[in-house]
Order: structure tokens, then C-alpha cells, then sequence
């Protein structure tokens, strides 16, 4: 009796196991189907513009006036825009994010550490329209009168709105990989003579890099199609910058601005599919490579261990 009982459980767990593997295959199935329909659509709305202009044009082309006749629908402006910001962004953001990190989880003491967090990770929870209002109130003003410019709306006032927002998550998912570096590996750092500074730079580092370059490409993914801060802080101007105190307009400000006055199925609408279509490809290789980057991390910090 005991032994169909134990029969009759095996088998039901068997089946229940099998259930729950293709509940969660029809799961994935079902949000992978989803990604692919939206990017189906985004091509469809965006690839009808090149009937109008050539692909090269489009792309290289140094004018944006889409409702000029004849319209102009060069998007090189908007992608230096959105390349100089995001770079800008990620000098500052990185590094401060990555030794904030350091510091917090090698050198801070318990007590700052258990306070500075969560005000870390608060600070990754506001509101992206908050920051842009922050960076349009206070730090545009600020820009003008100290550097005597003639406007606060430009790129450094974008890339440190988007610094700002990338920092909290570079910095909290860095100290948690850090943090996460076993104690016997430093323990035996120290023991063999070496200084914690030397501890750090050649144990734990190469220990958590894998993790601390995963915390950079979600930071730098948020800053890349960030829309609501670069729409108030940039200064909306299509145009190819030549300093960082220029005003630019990045590829989703552009398509947030002028998607509701775009006419319907017009070309303006499909220039502004185009750009979703380009900044797609843009953030798709952006994260293809920071992939591969990750992965060799990975192996070289497995390698050092």
C-alpha cells in the first residue's frame, strides 16, 4: 500500500513538474512574441520614409525641418545629440557611481553603510520628470550665470540630469557585486602582505567586475533612451553641437516633441518611426557590445581567481 502510494506521488509530482515547465515556457513564449510584434510594427511604421528619402540621406543628412516644403529629414543632428549627451553622461556617471560603490562597501563603516544605501536606491526611484524639473529651475539658471552662456538648456545641463539618474543604479548594483566578493578571498590577499588598497584593486575587483560592468549597462541603457529629462534640459535644438554649452535635441526628445503633430500615415510620422527604428538599432548594439565586454570580464575575473 505504501508503495503505490509513493508511486502515485512520484507520479503526480512528475506531472506537475512538467506543467510547470511548460507554464513557464508558454510565459516566456509569450513576452518573447510580444517583443517581436512591437519591433514588427516599429519597422513597419518607420521603413515607408525611405521611399521619400535615401537611407543615407536620412541618416547623414545635416537638416531637420520636417514640416518645410520641401520637408528635410536629416537626423545626423539629433544623433550627435544623443551621442554627446550619453557619453558626456557616462564620464561622470561611471566613475562616480563605481567608487562610490568601492567606498561603500570596503572602506564605510556599518552604520554609514546601512544609512548611505537606501538613500542610494531612493534616489534611483525618482521620477525622471522631477530631475528634468530640477535640472530646468535650478541648474539652468546656475549654468547660465556662472559660465556666461546664452542658454542653461544645453548638453552638460542634460548629461548631468542623466549622470544623476544613472549613478544610484551603477552605484547600488556595483556595491552589491562588490559586497558579494567572498571574505576569504581578501583574507587571503591580506594574509600574503598585500595593503587593502592592493587587496581591492587586484582581488576584488577583478572578483565582482562581471557584476560591475552589468550595473553600468543598466545604468547607461536608462541614460540612452532616457526621453523627459533631455526634452526639458537639452534646449530642443536640431542641430550638430559644437560644445557641450551647445543646446541639442537627442533622438527621444525629438520623437516625444513632434509625435502628436506629425499628421497620420504622413511623412513626418514615418520620420519619426524612422528614428524609433534607429535608436533601436543604436541601443540593440549598444547592448550587444556591453554584452560581450561583460562576458570577457567575467572570464578574466575568473581567470584571475
Amino acid at each position: 500500500m505504501d508503495t503505490n502510494k509513493a508511486g502515485e506521488m512520484a507520479i503526480r509530482q512528475k506531472y506537475k513538474e512538467k506543467f510547470m515547465r511548460y507554464f513557464f515556457f508558454l510565459i516566456a513564449t509569450v513576452s518573447v512574441v510580444i517583443l517581436l510584434m512591437i519591433t514588427l510594427f516599429l519597422f513597419m511604421e518607420g521603413l515607408p520614409i525611405f521611399n521619400q528619402v535615401s537611407v543615407n540621406s536620412f541618416i547623414f543628412g545635416k537638416y531637420w525641418y520636417p514640416t518645410s516644403d520641401p520637408a528635410d529629414f536629416g537626423i545626423f543632428p539629433l544623433i550627435m545629440g544623443s551621442l554627446t549627451i550619453t557619453l558626456l553622461s557616462a564620464l561622470m556617471a561611471i566613475p562616480l557611481g563605481v567608487m562610490t560603490a568601492i567606498y561603500l562597501a570596503e572602506m564605510a563603516s556599518y552604520r554609514l553603510r546601512e544609512i548611505v544605501k537606501p538613500v542610494v536606491e531612493l534616489l534611483a526611484s525618482l521620477p525622471s520628470v522631477v530631475i528634468g524639473f530640477f535640472g530646468m529651475v535650478i541648474v539652468a539658471p546656475f549654468l547660465q550665470d556662472t559660465f556666461d552662456i546664452a542658454t542653461g538648456l544645453n548638453i552638460f545641463n542634460a548629461s548631468l540630469m542623466l549622470a544623476f539618474m544613472s549613478v544610484p543604479t551603477i552605484c547600488s548594483l556595483s556595491e552589491d557585486a562588490i559586497y558579494s566578493v567572498p571574505v576569504s578571498l581578501k583574507e587571503a590577499s591580506l594574509a600574503l602582505g598585500a595593503t587593502p588598497l592592493d587587496t581591492i584593486v587586484r582581488v576584488t575587483l577583478p572578483a565582482s567586475i562581471s557584476g560591475i560592468s552589468t550595473a553600468v549597462i543598466l545604468g547607461m541603457s536608462r541614460a540612452i533612451g532616457e526621453t523627459m529629462v533631455v526634452l526639458m534640459v537639452a534646449g530642443g535644438a536640431a542641430m550638430i553641437p559644437t560644445s557641450i554649452f551647445d543646446p541639442a535635441r537627442p533622438l527621444p526628445a525629438s520623437i516625444a516633441a513632434e509625435m502628436a503633430e506629425a499628421p497620420y500615415r504622413g511623412d513626418h510620422y514615418y520620420a519619426l518611426f524612422a528614428i524609433g527604428v534607429v535608436l533601436f538599432v543604436f541601443t540593440f548594439f549598444f547592448n550587444l557590445v556591453a554584452d560581450h565586454i561583460s562576458n570577457k570580464y567575467r572570464q578574466v575575473g575568473e581567470a584571475t581567481l
